[in-house]
């Protein structure tokens, strides 16, 4: 099992950058696959990006492709979310998640991921 504790929201105007990190606990952070999935008020919980456990692979949604960037440091058991040209549709609560399984990454859009961390509030600004 894995713990997963985000950190780096807050308040951004719309064009600004945010990097989103994500610390995880346990010795075998590197066999998981991770992701970021994000909710927005009154949304359901939606897909982001993923990277595989060597982050030889990523997989985003067309909503951020271009704008995103998700990368990870497996000798620190972190993963990040860079974000740059953020939009007030981009305001919403991130998630980390971790999972085992070892999926192709774009199958976590469909399947969801196995671990949760609590989450980190973004807001864009107009």
């Amino acid at each position: 099992q894995v713990q997963l504790v985000e950190s780096g929201g807050g308040l951004v105007q719309a064009g600004g950058s945010l990097r989103l990190s994500c610390a995880a606990s346990g010795r075998t952070f590197s066999s998981y696959d991770m992701g970021w999935f994000r909710q927005a008020p009154g949304k359901e919980r939606e897909f982001v990006a993923a990277i595989n456990w060597s982050g030889s692979s990523t997989f985003y949604a067309d909503s951020v492709k271009g704008r995103f960037t998700i990368s990870r440091e497996n000798a620190k058991n972190t993963v990040y979310l860079q974000m740059n040209s953020l939009k007030p549709e981009d305001t919403a609560v991130y998630y980390c998640a971790a999972d085992p399984r070892r999926y192709s990454v774009s199958y976590y859009r469909v399947t969801g991921m196995d671990y949760w961390g609590k989450g980190t509030l973004v807001t864009v600004s107009s």
